[in-house]
């Protein structure tokens, strides 16, 4: 499962996609691969309600 959330994250910071909605009993697994990356500060997650969170990507990190 690692490896799709890779592919996903890859996907997003590519600008194939958009989005990636994560739903609450996914959202440790894709964390534990986020931290892990060069570009994490590039990512931004949007807490929804229910447990989902939809993650964008920035081209500006945060800080």
């Amino acid at each position: 499962m690692q490896e799709s959330y890779e592919v996903k994250l890859n996907m997003l910071q590519s600008g194939e996609i958009n989005e990636i909605v994560i739903e609450k009993n996914d959202f440790i697994a894709l964390r534990e691969v986020l931290v892990q990356r060069e570009d994490f500060k590039h990512f931004s997650g949007n807490a929804k309600q229910g447990g989902q969170v939809v993650y964008t990507y920035l081209e500006v990190p945060r800080s």
